[in-house]
């Protein structure tokens, strides 16, 4: 067992999950939240930090500021308390209230947006900001996750080899996209070493990463508002968006058989079944990456009656809502 002095130090890489017996899918579950942060977003934050401090942006009084739905916000909040940063976390309403907390905890502070842009929605909102707080004050650092060259480097040099070398016969890798810094970092590696694996990318109806028309999304995590500057669709071979009500019921059917993942996994693990059912092939060795672990979610995708006793729409109805919260 490792030894560390720093929590980035640890990140658990080697973890998946065959679906085969919870799903009857074909699918191998990359496991990215077992670490300090608990997503997948402590290997990219860590990367983008250090590359600040090799670079002379990060000096000692500086306060790192990043607009965050959540899971990067926590993998910053745990580098900033280890490394003596402080650390402002710029969030919206659909920021899970756990989530708020343990950025709180490790002595961050988080700004809640809850007016989105009129062009851009709350991640507009968010960027302009923080682009309004880095201009007034000097002792502010925005690492930019969704232009920072380290959100996919971190991936391309971690991620896409370690799943090659567990999977050397790898047919297709499901990737999720938010930023698309996992995406980019898994496809450019693939496309350069192992050109044959067919990358998918996991998209959220409402979001417009992939063109498709913008519509409310309440699940955070994957999908934006805002087209992703990172993203080079030339390396994606094809894309599946995901209603939340697949999320859901994704995130409730995992559960049921003992594994609670959140709703980024959940999402692209409901995108991978439906390519795969699509495919019709059984051979495939296929891949899909989980970014994140189920405890933030106990309010929201994990807990019957979500959202409809938040007053909110209900994508499930009700006899599937007790279905889905009944074990298997």
């Amino acid at each position: 067992m490792p030894v560390i002095s720093d929590p980035s130090e640890f990140n658990e890489d080697e973890l998946y999950v065959d679906l085969r017996a919870a799903m009857e899918l074909p699918l191998y579950l990359k496991c990215e939240g077992f670490n300090f942060a608990g997503s997948i977003k402590l290997k990219a934050a860590a990367e983008m930090v250090a590359a600040a401090e090799r670079e002379g942006v990060l000096r000692p009084g500086s306060v790192l500021v990043e607009s965050s739905s959540g899971n990067l916000g926590v993998a910053l909040s745990v580098i900033a308390a280890s490394r003596g940063y402080g650390f402002l976390c710029v969030t919206d309403s659909r920021c899970n209230p756990p989530t708020r907390r343990m950025m709180e905890v490790l002595g961050s502070r988080v700004h809640v947006i809850d007016v989105p842009d009129a062009h851009g929605g709350l991640l507009g909102a968010r960027i302009a900001y923080v682009r309004a707080l880095c201009a007034s004050d000097a002792r502010y650092v925005w690492l930019n996750q969704y232009s920072n060259q380290g959100n996919w480097r971190a991936h391309y040099r971690t991620t896409a080899p370690a799943i090659a070398r567990r999977f050397p016969g790898l047919d297709v890798l499901f990737v999720g996209a938010g930023t698309t810094g996992t995406l980019m970092g898994c496809a450019r590696w693939f496309w350069e070493w192992r050109r044959r694996v067919r990358i998918v990318a996991v998209d959220s109806v409402g979001s417009v990463t992939f063109g498709g028309a913008p519509g409310r999304r309440m699940i955070p995590g994957l999908g934006t508002s805002v087209p992703p500057p990172m993203l080079d669709r030339s390396y994606v071979d094809d894309v599946v968006s995901v209603e939340e009500a697949d999320t859901i019921r994704a995130c409730r059917r995992l559960a049921a058989r003992g594994f609670l993942f959140g709703g980024s996994t959940g999402t692209v693990v409901s995108g991978a079944s439906a390519w795969l059912d699509r495919d019709g092939r059984r051979d495939l060795t296929a891949v899909a990456i989980a970014p994140d672990l189920g405890e933030r979610y106990l309010d929201t995708v994990h807990r019957a009656g979500w959202p409809s006793d938040t007053a909110e729409e209900d994508p499930l109805g009700s006899d599937e809502l007790a279905a889905l919260s009944r074990p298997a």
